[in-house]
């Protein structure tokens, strides 16, 4: 329970619970994303970012980019590495669901923060998605106004 009126802030006592919870996990465990740990915790995402990284300088967790934080240190840590980075992921499958029909040509595709509420990722990893996604012709951006599914004939030939 965090004490909200007391003089610690808010980061370092979100901090001493994920301490206490990650210490008896083994290395290479995953832990909670910022994201989850603001839903949990009713705080801002700062507030989540900043615990993370209490841990992070004490040594107790390790972020590799695009895939997320894990108990330990990154060369002591075993787990198992993803097939395909996390954004290629998301992106294949959004381009699934433009296949599928779930996303109509010429029709937008769910905003860059639904697509982080949707994945719970970080927002670099959303845009590197979307990035990938225009790069193969399945989507393109109008300026102030979003990104919408490119027509039939531009999708990438299977």
């Amino acid at each position: 329970m965090l004490d909200y009126d007391g003089d610690t802030h808010l980061y370092l006592q979100i901090a001493e619970i994920l301490r206490r919870r990650v210490a008896g996990l083994s290395s290479g465990h995953p832990v909670p994303s910022e994201a989850d740990i603001q839903g949990e915790f009713g705080v801002a995402r700062t507030t989540a970012r900043r615990a993370i990284h209490v841990l992070r300088e004490a040594g107790l967790i390790y972020t590799v980019q695009g895939e997320g934080t894990f108990v330990g240190a990154p060369d002591a840590a075993p787990r198992q590495p993803r097939k395909i980075p996390l954004y290629q992921q998301i992106a294949l499958d959004i381009a699934d669901q433009i296949k599928a029909g779930q996303f109509q040509p010429r029709r937008p595709i769910p905003g860059e923060t639904a697509l982080l509420q949707q994945y719970e990722v970080a927002r670099e990893t959303i845009r590197r998605a979307m990035a990938l996604l225009r790069e193969q012709g399945w989507i393109y951006t109008v300026a102030q106004r979003g990104s919408y599914v490119s027509p039939k004939e531009s999708w990438p030939q299977d």
